[in-house]
């Protein structure tokens, strides 16, 4: 069990603010700043600072927090541990970032369960930046993304290849092949900040020396689903996966344009730590390179 007053320090680490930390945690101003103090006095070092209302952490902070992360997520993973042992029905929790989740989970998914009927695997679907987040919490023990991770903080295991494309609307007049600048320029619908998608995309354009700054983007949505229908209406284009639209395009509701001298490839990768449920892990991974 993780100490509640290091439970309080981590709130207050994310978000940087004792106010928020005390309605998150349901309690007064007055108790979180007790907590962290009494902290401060167990360990014999000032662990948060302020500074022209900005809070940010000292290293010994520092030093904590990365440790209490660790302790809370291990706290998570023994709980559903024990709760698994003694359980007829297993639960693990599993994420991934939107197209992973929306276009590549759901299927793999109802055919484990056909196969192991007393698994429950459980599906959060999010941007990039937040599963990350949740894998490093505990929140969840295994993650399928899309985008840039910290290869020497996770193991990591390739399940297939993707490609990012300029779809549009077979109505849309952009010529057979087409210039970056101009796809830069005009009704560019990107996901939000913080999605794998966009990451790779702007990550693309830098590299070829576009400025990401300088892109003009009309609408940014979090629903892939909703930036379709935006597409298929005609109301702009967007840079996607080829696996989100592959029914789409099959039906003829959305075409993909070529854009001159660019190839943007990416990977899906199954993200882990090496200590936490890896027989369900390995198991897991297995299944899914089986049913890709």
């Amino acid at each position: 069990m993780i100490d509640t007053r290091l439970d309080t320090f981590i709130t207050v680490v994310k978000t940087k603010n004792y106010t928020k930390a005390a309605k998150i945690l349901n309690l007064t101003q007055p108790a979180i700043s007790q907590q962290i103090k009494y902290l401060e006095n167990y360990y014999s070092a000032q662990l948060i600072k302020k500074a022209n209302k900005t809070m940010y952490l000292t290293k010994e902070g520092e030093i904590l927090y990365n440790y209490a992360q660790k302790m809370k997520a291990l706290n998570t993973v023994l709980k559903s541990e024990i709760k698994n042992n003694s359980s007829l029905k297993k639960i693990y929790n599993i994420g991934a970032t939107m197209t992973t989740g929306e276009y590549v989970m759901p299927y793999i998914l109802g055919e484990y369960k056909k196969d192991y009927p007393n698994i429950d695997v459980i599906l959060d679907v999010d941007n990039t930046r937040k599963i990350i987040e949740k894998l490093k919490d505990g929140e969840i023990e295994l993650a399928l993304i899309e985008g840039f991770f910290d290869k020497d903080r996770f193991e990591y295991i390739k399940f297939k290849d993707d490609e990012l494309v300029l779809a549009v609307s077979p109505k849309h007049e952009f010529a057979p092949k087409i210039e970056l600048e101009e796809v830069i320029k005009g009704k560019l619908i990107l996901r939000e900040k913080g999605s794998g998608t966009r990451d790779i995309f702007e990550r693309k354009i830098s590299e070829i020396g576009y400025s990401v700054e300088n892109m003009n983007v009309y609408m940014e949505i979090r629903s892939i689903n909703a930036i379709k229908s935006l597409v298929e209406s005609n109301l702009g284009y967007t840079i996607i996966s080829k696996e989100a639209i592959k029914r789409e395009v099959y039906l003829g509701l959305i075409k993909i344009v070529p854009i001159k001298g660019i190839n943007i490839k990416r990977e899906f990768n199954f993200i882990y730590k090496s200590s936490l449920f890896l027989n369900f892990t390995n198991s897991f991974i297995k299944y899914c390179h089986n049913h890709k």
